[in-house]
């Protein structure tokens, strides 16, 4: 909250157990009360550790003693031994820790506490409470105070008179409030306090925490589904969550509000159209999915921060696993060849369908040596239940055919010298050269295929050597062999 300039001594301090020597005790004006309950102090002006002050109004100074005269003021959190003792010895605020402010009334009556409160919520009902002590230790005047809410325009909205307050033989913080509530279209207060009082002997006082607590619903819930705050799905699961709120009594006019966070609760939308207690959640793309009910009066929908929270529920909708059960595969009959699998993604669980000569179908990258041609099928599951497939195959050959001739004629028939079977998974280095050693054609992992030439000059007929080397699952296998080039 935001105060004007005239406040006095803003500071916030911790809290500590409360002094047994000090009592307490709280008066309350009733003719206004909340309907519900009452949330955390929006305000709570409590004058910090008494190390910085501001000015005063009406006249009043601030002194740096402990001990201030009439018509001064000061933040401190003990009283002991002021004007022989005339005062109770007052060792620490309310609460037991931390400071409060004095006053010796002016001898002139009049306020001595102003201050402007902003950001409070429109037509909210709030309690005001304040704690306050008459130091005077003997008889005398006594203090007699008027609090008053007011429009920055002067126009009262409510007041509330203490009444005399009588002298104590010990310490005795007492509570003074009453309720109040703001306009509709403009929420910013003045708080006065004014002494009804002259000063002299006596009219002596101690001040702390003055708050405003907001009026509202006791509680706000949510849940999923009516019995989960936490729901994890698939993306492709196509069901829908019913969302439940309830809120207790304490708005005259609720109006409700779902809103959504993608980004860990760091920034929540409104959800359109999502205006009732219940909300049905329509299925969504990957994502993590926070929701929260809010609840309003109906005259402060437009302030967001007039809005009280339910508890976040999460809807988490999980991708499947990425998988690639990888390329197809040509395999030597009564040879293996391996698998080459993937499968990204967190506390997987995958296997090969079916496992018939496999290895360990558990593995990613198992060895397969089948008799025949076969299909492989990838599946993987996350520890949500999540799963996605792929498939492979793999071709089996019972060996390679090395043709010992051809006829690079142009006839359109046997005009190459191919080499069935020896698929580039092979890794083959195929060489051929002419009987004086020279290099006439050069294949390497790729498909043979040559047309009896040396670049563009077609080679004589006659017998050609080659050389082939290949892979297998147990090591290389190497050939040599001639052929025969016809025309």
């Amino acid at each position: 909250m935001l105060f004007g300039p005239t406040i006095i001594a803003l500071l916030f301090k911790p809290r500590f157990f409360l002094i047994a020597l000090l009592c307490f005790c709280s008066t309350f004006a009733t003719a206004q009360l909340c309907n519900g309950s009452l949330g955390d102090p929006v305000v709570n002006i409590n004058f910090g550790n008494g190390s910085s002050v501001t000015t005063a109004t009406n006249g009043y100074i601030y002194t740096s003693s402990t001990c201030p005269n009439d018509g001064y003021y000061t933040v401190t959190s003990s009283t002991t031994g002021c004007f022989n003792n005339s005062w109770l010895s007052v060792t620490a605020d309310h609460t037991g820790g931390g400071a409060f402010m004095l006053v010796n009334a002016s001898y002139t009556p009049g306020d001595f506490f102003l201050t402007t409160v902003t950001d409070l919520c429109p037509n909210t009902t709030y309690e005001f409470a304040a704690w306050m002590l008459n130091v005077l230790r003997n008889s005398g005047i006594k203090p007699n105070i008027t609090f008053s809410i007011e429009t920055p325009a002067g126009v009262v909205l409510q007041q509330y008179s203490t009444g005399d307050i009588p002298e104590t033989s010990q310490p005795t913080w007492k509570q003074y409030g009453f309720y109040f509530t703001t306009p509709i279209n403009n929420p910013v207060i003045v708080l006065r306090m004014t002494n009804n009082a002259p000063g002299g002997i006596g009219n002596d006082i101690a001040l702390d925490d003055i708050t405003f607590r907001p009026c509202g619903p006791a509680f706000v819930t949510a849940d999923i589904q009516a019995n989960n705050d936490t729901v994890d799905i698939c993306d492709n699961n196509t069901s829908q969550y019913i969302f439940n709120g309830t809120v207790s009594v304490g708005y005259t006019s609720p109006v409700y509000q779902w809103q959504v966070s993608t980004d860990a609760a760091a920034k929540w939308t409104d959800i359109p159209g999502a205006n009732t207690l219940a909300y049905l959640r329509m299925p969504t793309m990957a994502g993590n999915y926070l929701y929260r009910l809010t609840v309003t009066e109906q005259s402060a929908i437009s302030f967001t921060a007039c809005r009280i929270a339910s508890n976040v529920v999460a809807v988490n909708v999980h991708a499947k696993p990425v998988v690639n059960a990888g390329p197809d595969k040509i395999v030597f009959a009564k040879d293996s060849v391996t698998l080459d699998g993937i499968a990204t993604g967190n506390d997987l669980l995958y296997y090969w369908d079916p496992p018939d000569y496999l290895n360990n179908s558990s593995l990613l990258t198992p060895f397969a040596s089948p008799p025949s041609d076969i299909g492989y099928t990838i599946y993987a599951t996350s520890q949500f239940g999540c799963t996605n497939q792929d498939a492979m195959q793999v071709k089996v050959v019972a060996g390679i055919f090395i043709p010992n001739a051809f006829t690079p004629n142009g006839d359109g028939k046997n005009d190459h010298w191919r080499i069935p079977f020896l698929y580039p998974q092979f890794g083959a280095v195929v060489n051929v050269f002419n009987r004086y050693g020279q290099l006439l054609y050069h294949s390497e992992g790729g498909t043979v295929d040559w047309d009896g030439k040396l670049g563009d000059s077609p080679q004589p007929a006659g017998a050609y050597i080659y050389h082939i080397r290949y892979k297998k699952s147990n090591g290389e296998v190497n050939l040599k062999g001639t052929i025969m080039l016809i025309r």
